[in-house]
C-alpha cells in the first residue's frame, strides 16, 4: 500500500512539474511570435521527454542529492512515509503555483519538502549544513549568474548586429489578410503602399492601424543567400528545444530520487514513468504559466529569445552533468530579466510577484510536507 502511494505521489509530482515547467523552455518562441501555443508546447513536450530519457545515463548525481540521504538519518531517508510526504508536499506547492500562473521551481519545492518532512520526522537532527551547501547556495546563485550572462550575451549579439549593419524593420498590414511590407520610415511606407497596392489580391484593400504590441519586427537582409530572419528563427527554435531538453535532463532525476531511496521500482522504468507524467502535465495544464513567462515579464523579440535560451540551456546542462541542483525556472527567468534590463523593457510588477512566489515556495512546501507526514505517519 505504501509503495503504491509513493509511486502515485511521484507521478503526481511529475505531472505538476510538467504543468509548471514544460513551457518554460519554449516561452520565448511563443512570446516573440515565432510559434503558436500548440506547436510550442508540442516541441517542449517532445524534447523534455528526450531529456528525461537521457537523464538515465547522464544525470545520476542528482538522484542521490534528492533522495534525502545525508540530509536526515539513513533509517528515515529510505522510509516510504518520509518520501511520500516529500513528494506530496512538493506536488501540492507546484500545483498551487500553476493554478495561480506563477512559474516556480520544482527543485525549490522538493528542498522545502525534504526539510519539512525531515524536521517533522527527526526534529533538529536535520543536517542543515548540507542543506545550505548542497541546495541553497546553487539555488540562490544560479538566477544571478543567468541574469549576468543574459545581459552579456544579448549585449554581444545586439552589438554584432549593429556592427554587421543588419537591418531590422517593422511592418504594416494591408487588406483583409495580413501581408508584411517592410518599412524604414513613415514617408517611405506611404510610397511603398502606393507602389505595391495592386500586388495585394483583395477586392477592397485597406491600410489598417493596430496596437503597438501587434507590430512585427523582422530582419530583411540576407547571409549566404538566406534571409537573416529565417536563420534567426531556426536558431531560436533549436535553442528553445535545447532548454526543454536540459529541463528534462535536470528535473527527472530529482523526482526519481524519491523512488530510488525506497527501492520501489527499477530506476529506468521509474524515470520513463516520470517523463510520461511530465508530458501529460505540460500538454494539459501549462497555459497559465505560459502566458506569464512569455508575455508578462518583458516583451521578447527573436534575438532576445535566442539569447535567453542559449544562456538557460548552457547553465542547466552543465549543472546537470555535475550534479548541481539548480532550478531551470530560476535560470530561465533570470536570463529573461537580464535581457529586459539591457533592452529597457521589463514589467517590474510581474517580476516582483515572481520573486515573492520564489521566497514563499520553500516555506509553503515545508508546511505541506510536514502536515502530510503528521497526518499520515
Amino acid at each position: 500500500m505504501l509503495i503504491a502511494l509513493l509511486l502515485f505521489s511521484t507521478i503526481f509530482l511529475a505531472y505538476t512539474n510538467g504543468a509548471n515547467d514544460n513551457f518554460k523552455g519554449v516561452a520565448t518562441l511563443y512570446g516573440s511570435g515565432v510559434l503558436g501555443y500548440k506547436t510550442a508546447i508540442s516541441i517542449a513536450t517532445a524534447t523534455t521527454f528526450l531529456g528525461s530519457i537521457c537523464a538515465i545515463f547522464l544525470a545520476q548525481g542528482l538522484i542521490a542529492s534528492f533522495s534525502g540521504k545525508g540530509l536526515v538519518p539513513q533509517d528515515v531517508a529510505g522510509t516510504s512515509g518520509f518520501l511520500i510526504s516529500v513528494g506530496f508536499g512538493a506536488a501540492c506547492t507546484v500545483l498551487l503555483a500553476t493554478f495561480l500562473g506563477f512559474p516556480i521551481s520544482t527543485t525549490h519545492s522538493l528542498v522545502g519538502g525534504l526539510l519539512g518532512a525531515g524536521v517533522m520526522a527527526v526534529g533538529l537532527d536535520v543536517n542543515f549544513y548540507r542543506l545550505g551547501g548542497a541546495f541553497f547556495l546553487p539555488l540562490l546563485a544560479s538566477p544571478f549568474i543567468a541574469f549576468a550572462l543574459g545581459m552579456v550575451v544579448y549585449w554581444f549579439f545586439r552589438r554584432m548586429r549593429k556592427t554587421l549593419e543588419l537591418t531590422k524593420e517593422s511592418c504594416i498590414c494591408i487588406g483583409e489578410q495580413k501581408q508584411l511590407v517592410p518599412i524604414t520610415a513613415l514617408p517611405d511606407a506611404v510610397s511603398n503602399v502606393a507602389v505595391n497596392i495592386e500586388m495585394v489580391n483583395q477586392a477592397n484593400p485597406k491600410l489598417m492601424l493596430a496596437d503597438e504590441s501587434e507590430c512585427i519586427e523582422a530582419y530583411t537582409d540576407r547571409v549566404w543567400g538566406i534571409y537573416v530572419q529565417k536563420l534567426l528563427d531556426a536558431a531560436h527554435i533549436v535553442s528553445a528545444a535545447a532548454v526543454s531538453f536540459a529541463r528534462g535532463l535536470n528535473d527527472t532525476p530529482k523526482i526519481a530520487g524519491l523512488l530510488v531511496a525506497a527501492q520501489a521500482v527499477d530506476i529506468r522504468w521509474g524515470m520513463v514513468a516520470i517523463a510520461v507524467g511530465m508530458a501529460i502535465g505540460g500538454l494539459l495544464s501549462a497555459r497559465r504559466v505560459a502566458e506569464t513567462m512569455s508575455k508578462k515579464i518583458t516583451e521578447i523579440n527573436h534575438g532576445q529569445g535566442f539569447s535567453a535560451n542559449l544562456v538557460t540551456s548552457f547553465l542547466v546542462i552543465v549543472a546537470s552533468k555535475y550534479g548541481v541542483p539548480v532550478s531551470t525556472t530560476h535560470v530561465s527567468v533570470g536570463s529573461i530579466f537580464g535581457i529586459g534590463m539591457v533592452s529597457g523593457n521589463r514589467n517590474a510588477a510581474v517580476i516582483k510577484s515572481i520573486l515573492l512566489s520564489w521566497l514563499i515556495t520553500l516555506p509553503i512546501a515545508m508546511v505541506f510536507s510536514a502536515s502530510i507526514y503528521w497526518l499520515l505517519f
